[in-house]
């Protein structure tokens, strides 16, 4: 899967902290994971629609 996160936007969210180079494949690994369990969510509730309650 494509990267999910954009590093320019984590830098700036996080301002004033250094920020580890892995870190950014460990968030995005748990963004996939969050999207894979939205996804999933809205499949049991025969939707194909994600919506913010799968979160």
């Amino acid at each position: 899967m494509a990267d999910l996160i954009v590093k320019a936007a984590v830098k700036e969210a996080l301002q004033d902290k250094n920020v580890a180079s892995d870190f950014y494949d460990a968030l995005d690994e748990e963004v996939e994971e969050l999207l894979e369990d939205a996804a999933r969510r809205a499949e049991q509730n025969d939707r194909k629609t994600v919506q913010p309650r799968d979160l």
